[in-house]
């Protein structure tokens, strides 16, 4: 078993949001994509929320779309520090 805890759809955009992520307008696709700019560099992430927990290879997917660490990126969703033994 991972150390890290799946994340699922909600923690992933509360995680986007805190980043900073916009969600872009959905056009008849179950996928969302979500937009921030940095110093002119688009950063966009596309989030297909799944019935089940997404898979760490998922999140680190998302994660490199977002140009963040895994850690960063679960921090970014950890608002609540139900994972603070992670940290340390």
């Amino acid at each position: 078993m991972s150390r890290w805890p799946p994340l699922d759809c909600s923690d992933v955009k509360k995680a986007l949001k805190r980043l900073d992520f916009e969600p872009r307008p959905q056009k008849g696709t179950s996928h969302e994509q979500w937009v921030k700019r940095v110093d002119g560099k688009l950063y966009k992430v596309t989030v297909d929320c799944p019935k089940a927990q997404f898979s760490l290879t998922l999140i680190d997917s998302m994660a490199a779309q977002a140009g963040i660490s895994r850690r960063a990126f679960y921090q970014a969703a950890d608002k609540k520090k139900k994972w603070t033994w992670l940290w340390r």
